[in-house]
């Protein structure tokens, strides 16, 4: 039991420690041997660590413990004031899977104003999302096509697609939308659709020729 008790000692330091890699083995150590002390202080690291690869060490840490456990700190978490803190509690969620944690992603984080947090957001959304109601996950989700660059453009696509078909209704009034982003980004995610393998930078710049000839996808 002491030794236990040093190796949760040294394990909790060790997430503190200035050193990333130090940080990454004792997430790592945490993860190997789960033990619900650590959940507090995991989640808490994850709200400020610095480090891309040792928050993604500290997520697969939390998804070792009881979802039990997890969720509902995890669930309080998506309501911080810190973007951070709610970006990964969403990313986490998604990691678990537990669909008890739906809803708890409202429209005001689906449409944050912090773009890690909105595409935390919108990957949890489609892992969680109950059956029957995708077509008004993506009705929400379309009010944010044109936003961000690329990588968050992307990141929305994918999230559409991953809901399969049932976002066309919602997707198709887009496609024709006055403003030219949302428009192209619309085509693109369509296009995506339809054609998985075509790379979304070349269907974004497809896109935007299409709307500069001022046509949408679905007249070709």
């Amino acid at each position: 039991m002491q030794k236990q008790d040093t190796d949760t000692t040294r394990a909790l330091q060790g997430l503190e420690d200035n050193r990333s890699s130090v940080r990454l083995r004792a997430a790592l150590a945490v993860g190997t041997t789960p033990d619900p002390r650590f959940i507090d202080k995991l989640i808490e690291r994850c709200a400020s660590e610095p480090e891309f690869y040792v928050r993604e060490m500290l997520t697969w840490a939390l998804t070792r413990h009881s979802p039990s456990m997890t969720v509902p700190e995890l669930l309080h978490e998506v309501r911080s004031e810190r973007a951070q803190a709610r970006s990964q509690a969403l990313h986490t969620l998604s990691k678990i899977g537990d669909r008890q944690a739906w809803p708890a992603i409202t429209r005001a984080l689906l449409s944050d104003a912090d773009e890690e947090v909105a595409r935390s957001a919108w990957r949890a959304a489609v892992v969680l999302v109950p059956e029957g109601e995708e077509a008004e996950l993506a009705a929400v989700l379309t009010t944010q096509l044109g936003r961000g660059e690329r990588e968050t453009q992307l990141s929305l696509s994918r999230a559409l697609i991953a809901l399969g078909e049932v976002m066309l209704p919602a997707l198709r009034p887009a496609m024709t939308d006055v403003d030219p982003r949302v428009r192209a980004h619309a085509i693109a995610t369509e296009r995506l659709l339809r054609d998985p393998d075509a790379g979304f930078e070349f269907a974004i710049e497809e896109a935007k020729r299409v709307v500069a000839l001022g046509r949408t996808g679905q007249e070709e």
